[in-house]
């Protein structure tokens, strides 16, 4: 009687023990969605929705013009993909954005990681002060510091008055197409090189130490250690920082934009900047297909990027 009991037993019980469980998972799940529910609903309005919009638009030919009537509007496939590739300015403007990326990515890399390098093994009083100076240009408003670089490159302005002190003739920096893009670049690499170092910094202070004190015993110097443990131990942080770089140098504005607008004769626009202009003339389709494109872009880029560097890591 006793053994044939048991089991009906076990069975009854284990109903009534899973389904507290179940009640709790279902209770934590609908908390979680709660606390989630704000960002999902920021994230569909000002992400999600208006992505899925800009898709549409890119395949339409929708203007400033059709906005009182956005559903007459007639829809065109890829003609504003193929008219984009067709456009000499756009295909300038890739160009300079490449340069912006294939100058801009390296010299921010050499002057975060030197200064990184500096501050973690050099350099020992008012190390937080100096990294704090250092920067202090990642936090500083961009129009402002755009306002002093103009100020500075201009005729007039500091540079050419350094250079004139040595018996130089400074030239009209922003108004050159060929001296314009070097200045915009310079500004980009003052502005991001302090993420730069910050990243590398930590990435140099999570080496192990004893490392270091055992290449110094069997007789490695300076650069050997640089060389053959700092390099390879620090390429994951590379790796984060290249993409992270490359990715904003692919959407460069705020510099060109401020600065020189894009000019002289568009030696310094950017396919964001481009991607503006053409919402500012109103060519909504094109605008969309150009923030499009610069998407696929930036993909590409990064995807070949942690392809390159993943496997040496």
């Amino acid at each position: 009687m006793t053994t044939t009991l048991a089991p009906a037993t076990r069975e009854t019980t284990a109903p009534t023990k899973a389904a507290p469980r179940t009640a709790s998972r279902t209770r934590r799940t609908a908390v979680a969605w709660l606390f989630l529910a704000p960002f999902t609903l920021l994230f569909l309005l000002y992400t999600a929705i208006p992505a899925v919009a800009a898709l549409g638009f890119s395949l339409t030919d929708l203007r400033g013009a059709d906005l009182r009537t956005p559903l007459a509007v007639n829809f065109t496939g890829l003609d504003n993909y193929l008219r984009l590739f067709q456009d000499d300015s756009f295909l300038r403007d890739i160009g300079n954005t490449a340069l912006f990326v294939a100058v801009g990515v390296p010299l921010t890399m050499g002057v975060g990681f030197t200064l990184a390098l500096a501050l973690d093994s050099g350099i020992q009083r008012l190390r937080g002060a100096l990294r704090t100076v250092f920067f202090a240009p990642v936090v500083t408003n961009v129009v402002a510091a755009a306002l002093i670089w103009q100020y500075a490159f201009h005729p007039d302005g500091t540079v050419n008055q350094a250079l004139a002190a040595v018996g130089l003739a400074g030239p009209n920096w922003l108004d050159d197409p060929d001296l314009a893009m070097p200045v915009v670049i310079l500004l980009g690499v003052w502005r991001n090189f302090g993420t730069a170092m910050v990243l590398f910094l930590a990435g140099l202070q999570a080496i192990p130490r004893d490392v270091y004190e055992a290449a110094a015993l069997d007789g490695a110097g300076r650069w050997r250690q640089l060389r053959h443990i700092t390099l390879p131990l620090l390429l994951p942080t590379t790796l984060m920082v290249s993409v992270l770089l490359t990715v904003f140098y692919l959407q460069v504005f705020d510099e060109p934009y401020l600065l020189t607008d894009g000019g002289p004769l568009g030696s310094t626009e950017s396919v964001a900047l481009y991607t503006y202009h053409q919402f500012g003339a109103g060519q909504f389709g094109m605008s969309s297909a150009a923030s499009f494109v610069m998407l696929v872009l930036v993909a590409v880029v990064s995807i070949v990027q942690f392809r390159l560097l993943r496997s040496r890591t």
